[in-house]
């Protein structure tokens, strides 16, 4: 009667310690915790453990301002703001630019004129500010901002970037991180406009229906990290092929965030090998 038992135990511990078998079709963002269902939405990572370690507060600098700050009205009766960097002569050629979830930083409009001086001045570029004027270099209040957004206003504002650029404009985006993910949503709200997206680290769009209206192909500059996985991209270019549209994609080995300069984490030989495929992909887009 004893032995009987005892392996009972046995078995019942065995069942107990030794780990389940893991499914190869796990959910990639399981085990993340967020607050609502995986979506895309950058603001589903703030409260991710670790999340905001991948965005260091922003080094200070100084840069040469060329452009200056414009208003534009919105779709919603309010207005926004951008910063605008006016083509030498007289083009339909735009580039909007979308920020981290800093916001509208000094970093991002020097960038903004880094690719409008490579695109040799033939492009109207457009930093647009979708915090509504808040900036911030602490991680935290980056992560409440982003947080806080509303999706619609945030339409609103590209709706009225494009109807600022006018009915004629060609427009090409790009954007890293939060603005990743908005360059790849203003290439589908700008239709028939839209020329294409180049997405830095940003939470790819999952809706396939929505992706079947993308007027471009996509460049995705991703980088090696928890959140926006390689699950996840791989996912997003399934997504694309179903769609029937072209993603051309690279994961380098380099943080969330390695292409900004001012983060403490900034990695150069990542950051100039994602930059020549940006700005080859954009003169190419633009014929320039």
């Amino acid at each position: 009667m004893i032995k009987p038992f005892l392996s009972l135990i046995l078995i019942l511990g065995a069942l107990y310690f030794f780990p389940k078998e893991q499914s190869s079709h796990s959910d990639p963002f399981e085990g993340i915790s967020i607050c609502h269902s995986p979506s895309d939405d950058m603001a589903q990572f703030v409260n991710a453990p670790g999340f905001a370690s991948f965005h260091p507060s922003p080094i200070p600098f100084e840069f040469e301002v060329k452009g200056e700050m414009v208003s534009f009205p919105t779709e919603d009766g309010m207005k926004a703001n951008g910063y605008f960097i006016k083509a030498l002569s007289s083009s339909d050629k735009w580039l909007f630019v979308y920020q981290e979830w800093w916001g509208l930083n000094d970093n991002i409009k020097q960038q903004a004129e880094v690719f409008y001086d490579d695109l040799g001045g033939k492009v109207n570029v457009l930093a647009i500010d979708m915090y509504d004027g808040k900036v911030t270099a602490n991680p935290q209040e980056a992560g409440k901002l982003m947080q806080g957004v509303k999706e619609d206003r945030l339409e609103s504002i590209v709706i009225g970037a494009r109807k600022m650029a006018g009915a004629t404009a060609q427009i090409a985006n790009v954007g890293w991180c939060f603005g990743g993910s908005w360059s790849l949503k203003s290439a589908l709200l700008n239709g028939q406009q839209n020329l294409g997206s180049v997405m830095y680290y940003g939470m790819p769009v999952r809706d396939v229906e929505k992706l079947k209206t993308l007027n471009s192909d996509v460049l995705g500059l991703f980088a090696t990290e928890q959140y926006i996985s390689e699950a996840v991209i791989k996912e997003f270019a399934a997504n694309m092929e179903t769609a029937g549209k072209k993603l051309t994609y690279k994961i380098f080995p380099a943080v969330h965030g390695f292409a900004n300069p001012s983060n403490p984490r900034f990695d150069a030989e990542a950051s100039k090998e994602a930059y020549g495929m940006a700005i080859d992909y954009l003169k190419e887009k633009f014929g320039v």
